[in-house]
Order: structure tokens, then C-alpha cells, then sequence
């Protein structure tokens, strides 16, 4: 492929422009147990030495601190990278004011995702990757953390998704931008990229959330298809597919494109998962949006239905017919996730539902689904950054690496639920800054805070 290697030569990702200044000085995290998500291993008795914002080095924590750095006692937590959602959508869910409450202020959207940006860097997650909102707000967020308004996580945008005229450009109006020809696809691409998208989103076959959209046939022509990855190759961008039928799944693959989004029935073509496999084509499963939208209809651990899942959903709110299509679309995809596994595709966690801040529970799904809790554990971290382009830069602890770290009160590789515990977040970091976390939180009712100095936690 001609696209962006992971190196980051030939494009500016306006995501990583928008990073705040990394943290100045050295810093020893020691005494920890590190997870690393090269291989899925843990190291006993670890240290990690960080200097302005890049791990320089792993090391042991038997070693004495490097002159001149600030020590940060992990006290045995587990360290891992910074978790990555490879698919989210980015947009503030906004409340219905009662009747005789003033209506919201058109501004409100933005501080109420301002809020929950807030909190998915508050949850571990330092790189979040946009797959289509409402408008503008998306870029108007991210310049606003660019220029010190609020702190969250990386955030890469594709801008509008490209579509065909479909019926689902009346449903999510304002997230698509309609093409069709190769002409209008082609400029539909620049329009993205000239509004600072970091990579192109297509919608190669229609969507599960819209009553009129059937998965089958592919949405787009093949050439209309072939244009968006050439154009977005060509000037060094990745391209994301949303791809649920088979038809539009399957020139998706044979075109080149980067990550497949759903993916369910590839079960089914056990010919396109090795060809995925052999041409590092990532699969993003999305397994929370068919229980966002199954609702309590998601199975659950309790097999006799006497009582809900941890993670239950509330009651569907969507159409029956929808309902019935979830359900059936998270067997396939459970189908699916263990086909790729045994395939040997590469595969990166999405969330896919609200709230952004709650990638955990995509994790704990993916286990539950086919994969060991090392395995989702990658999926959120190593695989995830390298499906974004950007597994030279994060989604490992390892020398060179930007230090994007999340420590954690528990061994989330027992007990993947720990992701999902803000009393078990016990630090995040960012560019080398702790920025989040149990340890730098202080009892409003006056408790002594874990972080007895600005310089050193323990």
C-alpha cells in the first residue's frame, strides 16, 4: 500500500498538532507491573524512566532513581499504555429539558463534550479516534484543547463520512457527505482532508441503525470505492470502512482499505479474513453498538436470565425490527471475532456507543466474545495506535514511545472490569504529565490525597 507508514513521513495529522506541550524533566515510575502489549507479557518488579514526555528507557525496579528524576511509586499496580478506542463517535449526547425548562443554548453541546472528553482521558484513555459526528464540533474541540481550554485525549477525526445519496444522510444529517460518481467521491476525499481530517471514513455498505439501509448490496460502486482509498493513498491518509454486508465487505478489502469497521458476517469468508491477514488489514469488531441497540436484550453472564450483566444495557429504545437485527448481527459478530482470531487478523478496540469514556466495557465484551483479556488488552493499545498510524509513536511502553501510561489499581488481565472502575484508576499520564486519577484527586471532605507532593507519589 501507498498510504502513511507508521512513521508519520509525508502527512501533518492535525491530531498530533493539537497535542499540548509534553511534561519537562524526568520522571521514574518504578515498582510496577508492566503490561506489554508487544507480546501480551507482564514484567514483575518493573521502572519506566521518562523524560520530556518519551519513555527513554525500561528498566528494573531494583535500580536506584536516575539523578535529577521525580519518583512515582506504583506500589506494585499494573502499568500499561494508554488505552485507545479505534472507533468512536465523537459528539455530545445532550439532554431533553423537561416541558417549561428554557431550551438549551446552542453552545451547550460543546461544554457537555468538552465534560466527557474530560472523562474518557479521566478513564485511561489518552487516543480517541472520531469515525464520524455532527458539524463542526469535532474540530472545535480539538482546537480548543490545542489552545489549553480543557485536557483529553488524542483526537483523530475522519470530518463528514463519505457516503452515497442514501437514506442514512436523513437520519445522521450533518455526520455524511453525500458523493456519487468518481468525480464527486474524489472531491469529497480533499474537502475532508482540506477541513483537517487525519483519515477518510466510507460507507461501503449501508447501516444497521436505519430501518431503510439494508447491508446488501455494496452502497457504493467498486470504482466509487477504489477512488476513496486511491485519493486518500495518494496523499498519505488511511481509510476506514464501515462495512457490514458482504457485497460492500468485500470490495473494502479487495480495494485496500485499512480498517474494517463491524465486519460481522466475515465469518462467513474465511477467504477474505487470511486475505485481511496477509495484507495487515485491521478488524475493528464494535461489539457494544449490537447491545447499545439490542438493550437488555444483550445476553448476559446469567444464563437463566435471573439478573443482568454488569454491563447490561438499558432497555432498547430502537425500532423491533432493529432490536431483532442486533441480536442476530452480535452472533455473527462473535462468529466473526473468533474466525479473525484464529485467522490471524489483526484486531483493534471500538467502543462504538456512549459514553466515549467507557472503552472498558468494550474490552470485557471482546473477552467474553473469544478473545483472552491479554488479547483485548492489545486490541486497546498496540494494534489499536497501529490501525491509527500511529505505532511508532504510542500503544507500547517502550523506548522512544510517547508517555502515554495508565496505572491501575488491580490486574485488569484477571479482571478485565477494573477498566471500568474510576476508583481503580489510580494515575494517568500524558506526554509525561500525570494528568488524571485516584492520585492526584483530593477528598472534598478533606482526606489526605494519595499524592503527598507535586513530585513524587507513592
Amino acid at each position: 500500500m501507498t498510504h502513511r507508514t507508521d512513521d508519520g513521513e509525508g502527512v501533518r495529522l492535525a491530531s498530533l498538532l493539537a497535542a499540548p506541550p509534553p511534561a519537562r524533566g524526568r520522571t521514574w515510575l518504578t515498582n510496577a507491573r508492566l503490561f506489554d502489549a508487544v507480546d501480551g507479557s507482564i514484567r514483575e518488579g518493573a521502572a519506566v524512566l521518562v523524560e520530556d514526555g518519551t519513555v527513554v528507557r525500561v528498566g528494573d525496579a531494583a535500580e536506584p532513581p536516575p539523578d535529577g528524576a521525580a519518583v512515582i511509586d506504583a506500589a506494585g499496580r499494573t502499568v500499561l499504555p494508554g488505552l485507545i478506542d479505534a472507533h468512536a463517535h465523537v459528539y455530545p449526547h445532550l439532554p431533553e429539558p423537561e416541558h417549561g425548562v428554557e431550551p438549551l443554548w446552542p453552545g451547550t453541546g460543546a461544554h457537555i463534550l468538552a465534560a466527557d472528553l474530560r472523562d474518557a482521558l479521566r478513564m485511561g484513555i489518552t487516543t480517541l479516534r472520531d469515525v464520524g459526528s455532527y458539524g463542526d464540533l469535532v474540530f472545535e474541540v480539538r482546537q480548543a484543547m490545542r489552545y489549553g481550554a480543557l485536557r483529553g485525549p488524542r483526537l483523530l477525526t475522519c470530518g463528514r463520512i463519505i457516503s452515497a445519496t442514501a437514506p442514512g444522510g436523513r437520519w445522521f444529517d450533518g455526520m455524511y457527505r453525500e458523493a456519487d460518481g468518481v468525480d464527486d467521491v474524489r472531491r469529497a476525499v480533499r474537502e475532508q482532508l482540506r477541513r483537517g481530517a487525519d483519515f477518510v471514513k466510507v460507507m461501503t455498505t449501508g447501516a444497521r441503525s436505519v430501518e431503510l439501509e439494508d447491508p446488501d448490496p455494496a452502497q457504493m460502486t467498486r470504482a466509487e470505492i477504489a477512488t476513496v482509498v486511491d485519493e486518500a493513498h495518494r496523499m498519505g491518509y488511511r481509510v476506514a470502512a464501515h462495512a457490514e454486508g458482504l457485497d460492500g465487505t468485500e470490495i473494502a478489502i479487495e480495494t485496500g482499505i485499512d480498517t474494517i469497521e463491524h465486519g460481522m458476517y466475515l465469518n462467513q469468508r474465511p477467504d477474505l479474513l487470511e486475505r485481511m491477514a496477509a495484507g495487515g488489514q485491521v478488524l475493528v469488531p464494535t461489539l457494544s453498538c449490537f447491545y447499545g441497540v439490542a438493550g437488555t436484550a444483550a445476553p448476559d453472564d446469567d444464563e437463566a436470565g435471573l439478573a443482568p450483566a454488569p454491563d447490561a444495557e438499558p432497555p432498547p429504545t430502537w425500532s423491533p425490527l432493529l432490536v431483532d437485527l442486533a441480536m442476530s448481527h452480535l452472533e455473527q459478530a462473535e462468529r466473526t471475532l473468533q474466525a479473525a482470531r484464529a485467522a490471524g487478523v489483526p484486531i483493534a478496540a471500538g467502543h462504538d456507543w456512549a459514553p466515549i469514556s467507557d472503552l472498558g466495557v468494550e474490552i470485557v465484551r471482546m473477552v467474553r466474545h473469544g478473545l483472552s483479556a491479554r488479547e483485548a488488552l492489545v486490541a486497546a493499545t498496540a494494534t489499536a495506535a497501529s490501525a491509527l498510524g500511529l505505532g511508532d509513536r504510542v500503544g507500547t511502553i517502550e523506548p522512544g514511545r510517547l508517555a502515554d501510561l495508565l496505572v491501575v489499581d488491580g490486574d485488569p488481565l484477571e479482571r478485565p472490569e477494573v477498566l471500568r472502575d474510576p476508583a481503580r484508576i489510580w494515575l494517568v499520564v500524558q506526554l509525561g504529565a500525570p494528568v488524571a486519577g485516584v492520585a492526584l484527586e483530593r477528598d472534598p471532605a478533606g482526606g489526605a490525597s494519595p499524592a503527598p507532593a507535586p513530585t513524587a507519589l507513592d
